[in-house]
């Protein structure tokens, strides 16, 4: 009787090692007003066919989509985070980052290195050519609108 009790298990009651998981909406945690949030504004317009091209000569699928790499890097730089290890923490344990990948899983070093040095260098200079010329034309509107402003 005794050995029928040793391998009863019952699996309706969660014991101490178990942790309950439920999907978490990062939303809520970054601000309306955070830099990330202007910052993918800002990158949401640019043409990425450059860099789709990129990657599909090279063959095959990447870890992290590759949108998403280039807004990671770009908050990346701007946040003065330039190694890819450190990029690769920063993706795992700060909000900005994880709100970033959109429930993706966190790119290693290895693949950002790799996504630097190979993918982006084809279409980097476009990449970031359209950003300062997006830029560029706001703050061109902005002076129009302030002058406009003076002169009523």
């Amino acid at each position: 009787m005794s050995s029928k009790l040793k391998y009863h298990k019952n699996y309706t009651e969660f014991g101490e090692p178990y942790q309950l998981v439920l999907p978490l909406s990062l939303e809520g945690l970054v601000p309306e007003d955070d830099s990330v949030r202007l910052l993918i504004h800002e990158l949401e317009g640019l043409n990425y066919s450059l860099l789709y091209k990129a990657y599909s000569a090279r063959g095959r699928n990447p870890a992290v989509d590759p949108k998403t790499m280039f807004k990671i890097l770009a908050y990346a730089y701007s946040q003065n985070i330039y190694s890819s290890r450190k990029i690769e923490t920063a993706c795992r344990r700060a909000i900005n980052f994880m709100w970033l990948l959109a429930g993706q899983k966190a790119p290693d070093h290895s693949t950002i290195a790799r996504f630097r040095t190979g993918f982006l260098a084809d279409a980097c200079e476009s990449l970031f050519y359209q950003m300062v010329k997006g830029w560029n034309r706001r703050v061109n509107c902005q002076r129009r609108l302030y002058s406009l402003k003076g002169q009523s």
